[in-house]
This record gives structure tokens, sequence and C-alpha cells, in this order.
């Protein structure tokens, strides 16, 4: 279960990422996106805020999934959807709806980094698929 293994450590470390990420957001949202991020500033963060939190309780399913990977490889697919998508947006976000005053590289940086993870998760199960079609 070698395989697997790879399909651990993506989880591990996009939940890093996510958790990271959320509790900035949650936290210190203005300092995060308008002093680091270049974004413009917003009038409430309270959407921002929750998003943050989101993160951290979906990167703590990451975790509990990657516990047991030998049994549920196969639920890493709502994370590689959910990678996708976001990947996406933020990828249609930077190439046609980067406000004004606001910087398009912290976009580009979301979707690259969303849509690696979501390859990652697919490389992953692929390979655990079939390691576990052969056993």
């Amino acid at each position: 279960m070698r395989i697997v293994k790879v399909l651990r450590r993506v989880l591990y470390v996009e939940a890093g990422a996510l958790t990271l990420f959320g509790v900035g957001l949650a936290l210190v949202p203005r300092l995060l996106l308008v002093d680091l991020f270049s974004q413009r500033f917003l009038a409430d963060y309270a959407w921002v805020r929750m998003v943050g939190v989101q993160s951290v309780g979906f990167a703590l399913l990451m975790i509990l999934v990657g516990q047991r990977v030998e049994e549920f490889w196969w639920w890493s697919w709502a994370f590689a959807l959910v990678g996708a998508a976001v990947g996406t947006v933020a990828l249609l976000n930077a190439l046609f709806s980067v406000p004004a005053h606001s910087e398009a590289w912290p976009w580009w940086l979301l979707a690259s980094s969303a849509l690696g993870f979501a390859a990652g998760l697919l490389l992953g199960m692929a390979k655990a698929g079939a390691e576990r079609a052969e056993a």
C-alpha cells in the first residue's frame, strides 16, 4: 500500500495549507487580504471569516480521511472535486475579473495550488484504485 501513502501525504499537506490559510482568514482577514495579498478593502469581512472557519473544518475532514485512507481512499473524490472547482473559479477570476486596485497574483496562486492539489488527489486515487484492483 505504498501508493496509499502518497494519497495520505497529499491529503495532509493540503489540510495543512487549508488550516493555515483558514486560520488567517478567520482571525486577520483584512491583514491577509488587503495588506498581504493586495486586494481591495471590503466593508465587511464576516463572510471571509466564515470561509476561514469552513476551511479549517474541511481540513479536519481531510485529516480524518487520511487516517483511514486504506479503507476510504475513494472519499478523496469530494476533496478533488472541490479543489478543481475552487481552482477553476480562481483561474477564471484571475483571467477575467480582477477588480481595479487589486493584484492578480493571489488568484493565480490560489488557482495553481487548488488545481495542483486536485491533480495530486486524482493521481493518488487512480493509483490506489489500480493497486486495489490488482490485489
